[in-house]
């Protein structure tokens, strides 16, 4: 008999798992946005997804039509996400621009930020929220709080952190 290892190879302690209106059309745009490679699809009830899987770097996504009878909607139903998920890639204008060419709705253009990032949002035709960063510099908490006061009274006169 064989050991099963607990955790599957290539996933993850936490894996994202997305209920989307339409998943056969999330795998497509993720394809698209994010260079994504769909690894598994189990279709179901009606031609609906039961189950899916896209690969993004070295993150699995797991994907599932919204089941609305049983309870499982996504963002749309819900009219927005509290949700975002966060990737760090090598070029996060490329990325954005990418995003957005393929259907993504510009949520907040890249720009560097104050712990060190160049980041930006978009929000996918599904209602997902992306947040899409490039490390660009190591800091310290002290140094993150320094540039977070400066950034807050530079951007929001009379306020501050």
């Amino acid at each position: 008999m064989t050991q099963v290892a607990p955790i599957p190879q290539g996933f993850q302690t936490v894996t994202p798992h997305l209920v989307c209106e339409g998943a056969a059309d999330a795998i497509e745009f993720y394809k698209k946005a994010f260079n994504a490679v769909e690894m598994a699809r189990m279709p179901g009830p009606g031609g609906k997804i039961m189950h899916a899987q896209v690969k993004i770097g070295n993150a699995i996504v797991m994907l599932v039509d919204d089941f609305p009878d049983w309870g499982s909607v996504g963002p749309k139903a819900l009219k927005g996400s509290p949700v975002v998920l966060h990737m760090y890639v090598e070029d996060v204008d490329q990325v954005y621009n990418q995003a957005v060419a393929a259907g993504a709705e510009a949520k907040m253009p890249p720009a560097d930020m104050f712990w060190g990032d160049r980041y930006g949002m978009v929000v996918d035709p599904f209602g997902h929220v992306w947040s899409i960063a490039t490390h660009k510099r190591d800091m310290t908490p002290e140094q993150m709080q320094e540039e977070m006061k400066q950034s807050m009274s530079e951007n929001c006169p009379g306020k501050e952190a």
